[in-house]
């Protein structure tokens, strides 16, 4: 086995967790938050991104989460000892020259301490470098397409942005992911509030669907030191329809060509006869949503609120009050 990469960063939550850092918490993270390690710059440029390389914020960054860095046997100990609530380990892949051998590296030292199941989120890679997770132990694999469209991805992701990502190479990467890792063990994601309309935004979802992908929702966090840092997160009451929208298709409870937009793109119904109260009043649809037993607290919130995507069930109170949010009909 290549050396292990000797420092890893956790994200801050997942340090509470795991008993590296003493602070108060909210909500107990469900996956142990990791991110692979290194001081050269991404090579994506993402707009959205602490760690684009054009950034100039805080690298330890990603979304609103802050991730010190850690000595990574300290990280492995410690998930044999203080793993509580924790049930599945991820790992946020950085692009650097030798990232696909740190990763493997990580993914084979977890899996000889740990019998947590190990996803992986990564950029675009090559057919041999999957395999290479998948032979390391990583069970599942996501690769975040974040944006709606094409436009959009080249605007924020791509060659517009100064950005080596392409679209086409996003959902080649998928489906070859998808040929390795097995249906249900692929993922997506979709950033919300980065220029689509809810109409863009739910036929992505659905197309990814047809083609065996699921998608994560994430809400647009603004970052000091982005190319977005002036940019608004999407209005509640947006995401919770798009949110909704997400939770029935993968359900399979409806689909994208049976749902009405207005001339603007704002949902206004979702292609089903039944009360929404019976269909989502227990929330679900609006806790966080990947892998199983991902929660990723106060990623994209405040614990004060708005909460974009709760990390715990909700009281049914709380569900009452999301689903009068969406401000939509029931058909």
């Amino acid at each position: 086995m290549e050396h292990t990469p000797e420092r890893i960063r956790v994200s801050l939550g997942t340090a509470a967790a795991l008993g590296l850092k003493r602070i108060r918490v909210d909500a107990d993270s469900t996956t142990a938050y990791l991110m692979s390690y290194t001081e050269q710059p991404c090579a994506g440029n993402c707009a959205f991104c602490a760690q684009a390389r054009n950034s100039i914020g805080d690298h330890s960054q990603l979304s609103r989460v802050l991730w010190p860095d850690y000595q990574t046997d300290e990280v492995l100990s410690a998930l044999n000892v203080h793993s509580g609530s924790v049930r599945r380990i991820c790992i946020q892949v950085i692009n650097y020259p030798g990232f696909i051998t740190d990763v493997t590296t990580l993914i084979q030292a977890i899996r000889s301490s740990s019998s947590l199941p190990v996803s992986v989120d990564t950029c675009p890679i090559k057919r041999r470098d999957f395999l290479a997770f998948k032979k390391a132990g990583a069970e599942k694999v996501g690769v975040p397409i974040d944006a709606a469209t094409p436009t959009l991805f080249d605007s924020i992701k791509g060659r517009s942005a100064g950005g080596p990502y392409r679209w086409e190479a996003h959902l080649a990467a998928l489906k070859t992911a998808k040929k390795i890792f097995g249906p249900e063990n692929v993922m997506t994601n979709l950033i919300v509030g980065l220029g689509e309309t809810e109409r863009e935004a739910v036929e992505f979802i659905q197309t990814q669907m047809d083609n065996g992908i699921k998608t994560a929702l994430f809400a647009f966090t603004p970052l000091r030191g982005t190319s977005m840092e002036k940019c608004a997160p999407p209005s509640l009451s947006s995401y919770r329809r798009i949110q909704l929208a997400r939770y029935l298709i993968t359900a399979g409870a409806t689909r994208y060509e049976s749902m009405k937009f207005s001339p603007n793109g704002k949902l206004t119904s979702f292609g089903t006869n039944a009360p929404l109260l019976n269909i989502v009043g227990d929330g679900e649809a609006f806790r966080t949503s990947g892998c199983p037993d991902c929660n990723r607290p106060y990623y994209n919130e405040r614990p004060r609120g708005p909460m974009y995507n709760y990390p715990r069930p909700l009281k049914p109170a709380e569900a009452v009050e999301e689903i009068k949010k969406m401000e939509v009909e029931k058909s």
